[in-house]
Formats: C-alpha cells, sequence, structure tokens
C-alpha cells in the first residue's frame, strides 16, 4: 500500500465538464496541503497523465465519453496501482459501488454530497485508506445490519487475526500485501478470509467493507 503523502497531496482531475473541473480546481487548491497537478476530460487521458505524472490521487469522474471512469479505474490500477483513485459519481446504486470497489478504488463519492466529503476522501485515500461517500455506508449498513438479523455478525465470532485480514481487506490491501503485513503466508490470509467470511456470513468485498464500517474500522465522518 502507499506510504501517506508527504508535504502537499498532489492530485490529477479528471471530468469531460470543464465548469465541474475548475469548481474542482479551486477548491482543492484552497486546501494548504493539496495541489492539482493535471486536468483531463476522459478516461484515456487519465490514464496516459497518471502514469507520465504520478500523481498521489487521481479524482475520477464515472461517467465520461470514450473510455469511462470504470475502465479507465481498472486500467490505471493494473498500469499504476500504487496511485490513489477517489471516483466522483452521482449513482448512489450498490452496482456502481461494488464494481468500483472490485477494480480497487480507494473511495467513492457522490457529487451531490457536501465538498467536505470529497476532501476528507482524497486525505484518507493518500494516507492508504479506504472512504464511502457518508450517505451510502448509512444506507448500505443499516441495510446490511437488518438482513438475516437471526445470524451473528458480532466481531466476536471471528479470531482476532481473521479480524484483522478483514480489516486490511476493507481498506484495499491485497492478499499478498496483507500476507506482508501480518507476516503470514498468501494462503494463511486466504484461509482466514474464507473462515471469516463464513463466520460472518459474507459474501463478498461490499459486504467486507459494510461489517468493517458497523465495526468502527473504517472513517465515515
Amino acid at each position: 500500500m502507499p506510504e501517506p503523502a508527504t508535504g502537499r497531496i498532489r492530485i490529477l482531475l479528471a471530468d469531460d465538464h470543464i465548469i465541474v473541473r475548475e469548481g474542482l480546481k479551486l477548491l482543492i487548491d484552497g486546501e494548504r496541503d493539496m495541489t492539482v497537478v493535471a486536468e483531463v476530460g476522459d478516461g484515456a487521458a487519465a490514464v496516459e497523465q497518471a502514469v507520465a505524472l504520478h500523481p498521489d490521487v487521481v479524482v475520477l469522474d464515472i461517467s465520461m465519453p470514450g473510455m469511462n471512469g470504470l475502465l479507465a479505474a481498472r486500467t490505471l490500477k493494473k498500469r499504476a496501482p500504487a496511485i490513489a483513485i477517489v471516483t466522483l459519481t452521482r449513482h448512489t446504486d450498490d452496482g456502481y459501488l461494488q464494481e468500483l470497489l472490485r477494480s480497487g478504488v480507494s473511495a467513492y463519492v457522490l457529487k451531490q454530497s457536501a465538498a467536505r466529503e470529497l476532501l476528507h476522501a482524497i486525505r484518507t485515500a493518500a494516507a492508504g485508506g479506504q472512504y464511502i461517500d457518508s450517505t451510502l455506508t448509512r444506507r448500505l449498513t443499516s441495510s446490511f445490519s437488518g438482513n438475516e438479523s437471526g445470524k451473528s455478525r458480532k466481531a466476536g465470532a471471528i479470531t482476532e487475526r481473521e479480524a484483522d485480514v478483514l480489516r486490511l481487506i476493507a481498506r484495499g490491501y491485497s492478499n499478498k500485501e496483507i500476507a506482508n503485513e501480518l507476516t503470514l503466508s498468501v494462503k494463511t490470509v486466504e484461509a482466514h478470509k474464507a473462515n471469516a467470511m463464513r463466520k460472518l456470513d459474507l459474501s463478498g468485498r461490499v459486504d467486507i467493507v459494510n461489517y468493517a464500517v458497523l465495526q468502527g474500522w473504517l472513517s465515515t465522518t
């Protein structure tokens, strides 16, 4: 995982609407710990410029012409996995969130949310963490905690090591990175993940992230 950025966080903006980019640039450059290093209007340019400039964070619109944000995120994580991606979208449905989390993005922020959501997401992503818009976390965790209430999802239902693995998965670590972090083999990490998901009846990464929020493992403010 990338180390927390030193000095100002270097940010690349990708949005096909010029007026949106200008507004985001004014917002971000107004923060003492951030600076915009480049602006682009489509996904292909976002990947090209990110690979060339190595920003700390790419703020990526999802709905763009040509290569959309989802494809750009997938491509960028393959070509420059150390760069954190903050996705910015109007889409609130779970399908977008799930696909983007699978693609390795660090944050999911709604365009209709307050500016502080984006700024907090950028700082969290730059420090190696993961952030989901608070509007979504409230809705998703409410649904998550209300489903199948008879099944145990308490932290005590899993071992401490299993909890460590889930916590790191929720923060965006790969199995290999978790193995290095916890001084385990990749196979052991996979076993802990499978056991924890079985015990807690989790079906995928979105469930893991939701569970992490419920346990207070991720920042939501």
